[in-house]
């Protein structure tokens, strides 16, 4: 959707020595245990795909709609095991990726929303304390008095909370989205990084947790702060541009069948004259498809300058944007949008 390149970042030929070693040794930390006896789905089945053009067809069938250049990076993600760090503002699909290709693979969709402060703990996994506190009490009443045996019973798997990440690895096939990982610390992006690499991760009770299948990642950034190269390199990068007119408005009428085509037109050609414009957030295309559908939803087939003006907040977040919106002369941007121009 919109992007302008895509190409991989890290050395060439080093993809496949990042695929998961195979099953961890050990009942304990087999992930074959997180699989459905009744999915006869192979999850590296699940994700084989011919080439690009798969990708983007299956993608559309979905209803996201992608150019070559990240139909590329997806292909190459789901072949080589690699993540795809997808870059740009607010608004313009990189989140949308990760469910699409959940629903492509027909895979459950695991988000991690990162956000400052944010530890390993809580991405990771965590141990049910008041669970095991009871077991103690139960225990206890019980008249256990092993204490070896109560310890080993304290960290079975069955008092493990997984945490987003955890629960990725164990799932499979699965799709991984690491949400606006640039609001994390640098400590996090350096846990990312070696997680991202084994695909893999100790529990020291439990012992070694590896993914047979590595989970399909995206990680997304706004670019509100520089993430690191090193996380970068390990990732397939895709630049999120705003999509041209054509596109953008394709990407309403699929994601907006019901709403005239008249009517995505213009509101479509007022979010591309806006974001000409020196706003504080230029909107994004789910600003435009939040428009079309605020507008379908006031019986709308058509817009003209004063609809528009009135239901400005659907697509513009700020005061200023709002005040510089209204100062505009929408009717000759809908009139030269009518006239082809």
């Amino acid at each position: 959707m919109g992007g302008t390149t895509a190409g991989r970042t890290g050395e060439a030929g080093d993809g496949g020595a990042r695929r998961a070693a195979g099953p961890a040794a050990g009942p304990p930390g087999d992930p074959q245990d997180a699989r459905d006896p009744q999915d006869p789905q192979d999850p590296q089945d699940a994700q084989e795909v011919r080439d690009p053009q798969e990708v983007r067809r299956r993608l559309e069938d979905v209803g996201y709609l992608v150019d070559e250049g990240l139909a590329t990076a997806c292909f190459l993600a789901l072949r080589l095991h690699r993540p795809v760090f997808c870059e740009g503002d607010a608004g313009v699909g990189k989140t949308s990726l990760a469910g699409a290709l959940a629903g492509m693979l027909d895979a459950p969709l695991i988000r991690l929303q990162c956000y400052e402060g944010i530890d390993a703990s809580q991405a990771l996994y965590d141990w049910d304390f008041p669970r095991q506190l009871l077991h103690l009490r139960a225990a206890e009443a019980a008249g256990v008095t092993d204490v070896e045996r109560l310890e080993a019973e304290l960290y079975d798997r069955r008092f493990l909370v997984e945490r987003p990440l955890l629960r990725a690895l164990r799932t499979q096939p699965s799709v991984l989205l690491v949400d606006e990982v640039d609001r994390a610390d640098d400590e996090f992006e350096a846990f990312l990084l070696e997680l991202l690499s084994e695909y893999s991760v100790t529990v020291p009770e439990l012992g070694t947790l590896r993914a047979d299948v590595p989970p399909v990642v995206v990680l997304t950034s706004n670019r509100t702060r520089e993430v690191h190269d090193a996380l970068k390199r390990r990732c397939l990068y895709h630049w999120f541009d705003h999509p041209s007119f054509a596109r953008e408005l394709a990407i309403v009428r699929s994601r907006l069948p019901a709403v005239s085509a008249r009517l995505a037109e213009q509101v479509t050609a007022l979010v591309q004259a806006l974001r000409s414009e020196e706003l504080v957030k230029p909107p994004g295309v789910a600003e435009t498809i939040d428009w079309a559908e605020a507008l379908d939803a006031l019986g709308a087939t058509e817009l003209d300058a004063e609809l528009a003006v009135a239901t400005l907040g659907s697509v513009l977040k700020y005061r200023e944007d709002t005040e510089r919106a209204r100062s505009l002369d929408l009717s000759a941007i809908l009139a030269l949008r009518a006239a082809g121009a």
